[in-house]
This record gives structure tokens, C-alpha cells and sequence, in this order.
């Protein structure tokens, strides 16, 4: 469906300069290459006349999305109104302890950031003032500041936070006094936000990135009080194709750096007690052998796909990290796939799924009975909590959501097996679950196999055939799980059913579901997608003309694919942060993550997979078609999806087709990979992508 305007807007015409490359003899002609600029031209505050001309294509972008999507202003407004009022405003989330310390967030009207508090002792002591991150981000466009970054020296005097205020992901590490609140001198530029205190609460081990290709690849170590210039190297990875980490042991007595490749795992461990020891491999890196470790009393519990895709659970003495020292504890079954682990002193949590249902499992370390937590939704998802510190409770949190019910955290006595709901994510505006239904369907594809489908809508207006928006991802075996998300009503109270692909390239089912959606099997994802649509069609939950597609990043390289291949199925699609140049991206190891992403798409310089790649790269594959509606968003900052790739893929999209469908970019000048920051600002994102399906559908309230 196109929309008809009163006053005919005209999108702007990009220049178009030549740029021959040959690749395996494979010739190809490249008219936007120019719109690629360098770090350096980015930042540099004398503009030279590539950047001014780069520049003013991208303003002459988003004015045209500006001059369209300022029609539906006041739907945004409401939108965006409706959504936020849906979140209660003055709240907290669950104390958890730590350390000897209650550690408390809250959220407070008005704000954009949370404010983190802490109790010494007892939630009954005083309350003590970490960090107020709205002051923090005053006068900031961006401002990212993630709890997980935040670190609290071992006795409790000392925390350092990182801080991103570029959208490059590039942190600087601040410290504070926590006795006197104030700001140390010490401060360190450019990492990837990692930091591990060291058990002598003065040294700080935390991590350097390329700074061209980003890639964490150095770790160093601060002493408190020291020029950072003499910070001691102390581990460095030269092996591009892994991403690196740095965490303490969840006993507190290792500081564990881990490498992670797509095929393969690696650890280097360091007593904390010995901060100017040598790290120790765990165990001889391996080709292929993905593997998790934890430390809880004086063993090491190790997740591996030593024997099997479907993982065991193995242990090893703290002395004896060899690979031939492991013992088994949980041997693998062919039906069900060992998720994630927790490890505390009595007992072993694993996170279950067998086909596409998750259970969560709880193991007796010394008898080793168990007992499952079972759930009866159809669609739904749960996993052990972010706050099970203390290695030597019998309690664990853990969360539970699906389409229709908000998350819900649990504490969980693991001696009595009993449960206690300490919080269920409020939803205000009178939301009833019982009001909408949520299915898992089954689609059959091409070749045969089970594509799961999540779904939900409102009983009481979606009337099928009707209104659908469709997600997926499908890639680094991530699965795009049914959670539950208030801002979705905002489209299932307008008669909407909202649907969730589980595609190949994910792990909705196990390792084998995401083995066949990557490198040489890449068409599985986007086929998969595809005939999830068509399945969707043929049992009449909805027709090509209010079928709309959505993706982000990875799913944003969907996305275009899907354009290429099957516009027509679709009323309109929106692609976020999409990775649509992904030849010309794959063969430049300049680019940041281009080099740990060969085992994911395949490395281009080996012919093979270069054709592979070309078959399906949305931006080499546009054709002289007719291209359904396309909302595309970016950010120019991104660092992860360089901001040139969707620029590129607009003006070769207008180039080449022959229709005149709505084709608009919205490029956030201040943001990258993550859009915007805070609490609310990223809902007026979504109410603008809500806007424009909406107005496909000729809904303007």
C-alpha cells in the first residue's frame, strides 16, 4: 500500500562516483564507496570536503524522513504518551546482597537513569549514596552507563564505573572514594568497560581495544594512585578472531580473562590474592571446543561440548585445570540441551530446554538428586537471575515471563523447593493478561523442519485474517525469546497480532538449530523466515497487505535480504542498525568486528565463501523491482554497523527501484549501536516506528 500525499515530497537524489573492485576475478562496481568516512574524519572538527559532502547527504536524509514522519507527530505523541504511561515511574528493583552490603536501584519520576544506593549490614541500615547517574549524564546527548560496569573494590571503599558518551562503545573507567565521594585523579580512556578488582582492593585489571578494529585485545593492570602511561601489560590476544572478557570468579579467589570465538573457548586464570602473579592457561586452547567455567569452593564447574553438542557438566580441581583432569558430574542426553549454569557450594542449577521448552533444573551436589521447575505456557521464557552471588546459599532468584505476563522474579529455596514471588514487573493502565492470547505454531519449511512461531494479539479487537508484525533475528545463536513487553499493547490493542520467528541461525531449539543458520547454511535463515510468513498467510492470521517485518543489526541484514527476495509478501519493513553491505564490510579487517565474525558468515577472501556471501548481500543483490515500504534506522556513531551501510543501501535502493513506495532513513547523529540511552528517550524510537506502520494501515489514533 502506498501512501498518497496531498503535497508530492521528493526524496534526495545521492552522487553517484564509481568505485571499481575485483575479488576471485569477481568484478563489481560500487557508486556510494564515497560515503564511507575514517574515525579521524568523524571527530575531526575541520570538516574536509568528502565529510561536508557526506554530511549533507545524510541531513538531506533525514529531513525527508522528518518532512514524512512529522505527518504522524501527533500519533508519535500519543504513542510515546501511551507507552511510558504504562511505566510506573517511581520504582525500585529487588535489593540483592553482596559483599556484606544490600545493594539498592531506584527509578524515580522524571528521570531518565536509575540512582543506586547501598545498606551496610541490614536493608534496616542507613542508606548510602553510589551514584546518581541522572546527574552523571547532565548535559549529554549520549550517556551510557550500564550497571554491569559498575565495581566495587573488596572492601567495600573503593568503585569505579565506565562511561560511554560517544555511542563507540568506548568506556572510560572513573573511580571514586566511596568514604568521601569524591573523584580520584586516576582514570583510564578507551576500553571496553571490563574491570576486575584484585583482592589487595589497589590493583585493577581492566582491558584496551584496538583502536582501529575496536577489538578488545590487551589487558593491563592499574595500581590505585598511579600514572596510568605505567600500567603493566599483562595478557595480550593476537588471535583477531576472538572477542575477550575479564571477571572474577564467582568464589572471589580467580581473576578469569576469556577468550571467545564462535568455535572455540579460552581461559587464562590468576589467584586474586596475587595481583603481580602470571596468568595460567586453564587448559590448551582448542580449534573447536566451546566451553563455560566457573569457581565455586575449591573446584572449577566447566559447561563443554567435549562429548557432545548437547553439553555436559564436568568439574576440576582449582590445581588441576588440565582438560585430562576433568571428572564428569552431568553426562550428555540426546534430548535435552544444558542451556546455562549456576554453581553454588551445595548445589548445581542448569538451565534446560528439551526440543523448544525451557526447564530450569536443580541438582544435590552431594547426592546428586534433582528436580525440575517446570512452566505450562506454550510460549514463554525463564532463566537463572543476574543476582545469585553468594556461592554458599540454598536460595536463587531467577525470572519467568512470556508474551502476555510480565517478568516476574522468584526466590527459590533449593532444601524445601519452595518459591517465593518477591516482584512482578508492574504494568499500568489497567492491563488484564487474561484480555490476550499467546500460541507457539509450527511452520514447515522448504526443507522440511519445524520453524517455531510465538504470537500473541488482543482477543477482544484482533480479528484474523488482520494486522501482523513479524520479528526475527536468527543469528550468533541467539534466540529471540517471547518476553513480555508493554510497549507492544500499543499495537495489539490497535487489532495487531505481534509474531516472533524463531529461525535457524538461533538456538530456540539447541546447537544444531543454529549450526544450520550459519557460514554455508546462511539461506536456511532467511527461508526460514520467509516461509514462516507464508505459513502465517496460508492459515489466515494475515494477508501481503498488512504483513509488516522487522529486524535489527543481524536481523536488519534479514531484513534487506527478505526485501530482495520476498517484497511483495510485505506492506512494509523496518530494518535497525541493518548489516546490509556485508562483502565489502567482511573483506575489510579494518573494520571493527569483521575479523571474530569469519566463523559466523565465512571469510570472503576464501572464494567459496565470497560467492556464498554475494548470493544473499542485500546491498549487492538490489535489483530493478518493486521494494515494499522500508523504515530504515541507524545510528551515526555505530560501531558495529558502520553508519555508511544502510547510507549506501538507501540511495542504491532509489537507484534501482521501480516503484515509489515510501524509502526513508532516520540517521540519530548522537547515538550508535543501541539507539538512544535512558529510560525513557528510546520508547520515542519505537512510538516513531509504531507511527509508521500505523500509517501504512491508515490509522492515524
Amino acid at each position: 500500500m502506498f501512501v498518497n500525499y496531498s503535497m508530492p515530497l521528493k526524496a534526495p537524489p545521492a552522487q553517484k562516483i564509481p568505485h571499481k573492485t575485483q575479488t576471485h576475478k569477481t568484478k563489481r562496481l560500487d557508486n556510494y564507496h564515497w560515503m564511507r568516512l575514517s574515525d579521524k574524519q568523524k571527530e575531526s572538527k575541520k570538516k574536509d570536503e568528502q565529510t561536508k559532502d557526506v554530511l549533507s547527504y545524510i541531513n538531506k536524509e533525514n529531513a525527508y524522513t522528518r518532512s514524512i514522519c512529522n505527518r504522524t507527530e501527533k500519533l508519535q505523541k500519543k504513542l510515546f504518551k501511551e507507552i511510558i504511561g504504562r511505566i510506573k515511574k517511581d520504582d525500585e528493583q529487588i535489593p540483592y546482597k553482596y559483599n556484606r552490603y544490600w545493594y539498592i536501584t531506584k527509578l524515580k519520576k522524571g528521570k531518565e537513569y536509575p540512582i543506586y544506593y547501598r545498606k551496610k549490614g541490614s536493608m534496616k541500615a542507613k542508606l548510602e549514596l553510589l551514584l546518581d547517574v541522572n546527574k552523571l549524564a547532565k548535559g549529554h546527548d549520549y550517556f551510557d552507563l550500564h550497571f554491569s560496569s559498575i565495581n566495587i573494590s573488596p572492601d567495600n571503599n573503593l568503585l569505579v564505573y565506565a562511561l560511554d558518551i560517544s555511542g563507540r562503545r568506548n568506556y572510560d573507567l572513573i573511580f571514586i572514594d566511596l568514604s568521601t565521594g569524591k573523584e580520584l585523579k586516576d582514570s583510564i580512556s578507551k576500553t571496553n568497560g571490563n574491570a576486575v578488582w584484585a583482592n589487595d582492593n589497589k590493583t585493577l585489571f581492566y582491558m584496551k581495544k584496538d583502536p582501529i578494529t575496536l577489538l578488545a585485545d590487551k589487558v593491563f593492570t592499574h595500581r590505585i594512585g598511579t600514572i596510568t602511561t605505567k600500567d603493566l601489560l599483562v595478557y595480550e590476544e593476537l588471535d583477531k578472531s576472538f572477542y575477550m572478557e575479564i571477571w572474577k570468579s564467582k568464589s572471589g579467589k580467580f581473576i578469569i580473562i576469556e577468550q571467545n570465538s564462535t568455535l572455540a573457548n579460552d581461559y587464562h586464570i590468576l589467584d586474586a590474592n596475587e595481583p603481580n602473579g602470571v596468568f595460567t592457561n586453564f587448559t590448551k586452547r582448542l580449534k573447536k571446543h566451546k566451553y563455560e567455567i566457573d569457581h565455586v569452593d575449591n573446584h572449577f564447574i566447566i559447561k563443554t561440548e567435549m562429548h557432545s553438542k548437547n553439553r555436559s557438566i564436568m568439574q576440576a580441581d582449582e590445581q588441576k585445570t588440565n582438560r585430562k583432569y576433568w571428572t564428569n558430574i552431568i553426562a550428555p542426553r540426546k534430548t535435552v540441551y544444558i542451556q546455562n549454569f549456576e554453581a553454588f557450594t551445595g548445589h548445581l542449577v542448569l538451565t534446560e530446554k528439551k526440543k523448544d521448552k525451557i526447564s530450569i533444573r536443580v541438582i544435590d551436589r552431594k547426592t546428586m538428586h534433582s528436580h525440575n521447575i517446570a512452566f505450562d505456557e506454550d510460549a514463554y521464557t525463564t532463566g537463572v537471575s543476574y543476582y545469585n552471588f553468594d556461592p554458599n546459599t540454598s536460595n536463587f532468584r531467577y525470572y519467568y515471563e512470556s508474551l502476555t505476563i510480565p517478568t516476574c522474579h522468584f526466590n527459590y529455596n533449593m532444601d524445601k523447593r519452595s518459591r517465593k514471588l518477591l516482584k512482578q514487573e508492574p504494568v499500568l493502565g489497567g492491563y488484564r493478561a487474561a484480555d490476550y492470547k499467546s500460541e507457539r505454531i509450527y511452520a514447515i519449511s522448504r526443507d522440511g523442519q519445524k520453524i517455531p512461531i510465538s504470537l500473541v494479539y488482543n482477543k477482544k479487537v484482533y480479528k484474523s485474517p488482520d494486522k501482523l508484525l513479524l520479528y526475527g533475528y536468527g543469528s550468533y545463536g541467539i534466540t529471540a525469546d517471547p518476553t513480555f513487553g508493554s510497549a507492544k499493547l500499543s499495537l495489539l490493542d490497535r487489532g495487531f497480532c505481534y509474531a516472533i520467528a524463531h529461525i535457524r541461525g538461533g538456538k530456540i531449539y539447541d546447537e544444531s538449530w543454529y549450526e544450520d543458520g550459519k557460514m554455508l547454511n546462511k539461506m536456511n535463515t532467511f527461508n526460514d523466515f520467509i516461509d514462516a510468513g507464508l505459513y502465517l498467510i496460508k492459515k489466515k492470521y494475515t494477508t501481503p497487505a498488512h504483513l509488516y517485518a522487522m529486524g535489527g543489526s543481524a536481523g536488519g541484514l534479514l531484513m534487506g535480504v527478505v526485501a530482495n527476495m520476498r517484497s511483495n509478501m510485505f506492506n512494509g519493513i523496518i530494518a535497525a542498525v541493518p548489516f546490509v553491505d556485508v562483502v565489502n564490510t567482511m573483506l575489510d579487517e579494518t573494520i571493527p568486528l569483521t575479523t571474530g565474525e569469519y566463523d559466523e558468515w565465512g571469510n570472503p577472501n576464501k572464494k567459496k565463501y565470497f560467492d556464498y556471501m554475494l548470493s544473499y548481500s542485500p546491498y549487492d543483490n538490489i535489483t530493478n523491482q518493486d521494494y515494499t515500504n522500508l523504515f530504515i534506522l541507524s545510528g551515526y556513531y555505530d560501531s558495529q554497523v558502520q553508519y555508511w551501510e544502510p547510507l549506501k543501501w538507501i540511495a542504491k535502493l532509489r537507484e534501482m527501484r521501480t516503484n515509489q513506495n515510501l524509502l526513508i532513513l532516520d540517521m540519530d547523529m548522537d547515538t550508535g549501536h543501541g539507539g538512544s540511552t535512558g529510560r525513557f528517550k528510546p520508547y520515542k524510537e519505537i512510538a516513531k516506528i509504531y507511527a509508521f506502520i500505523l500509517m501504512l494501515e491508515w490509522i492515524t489514533s
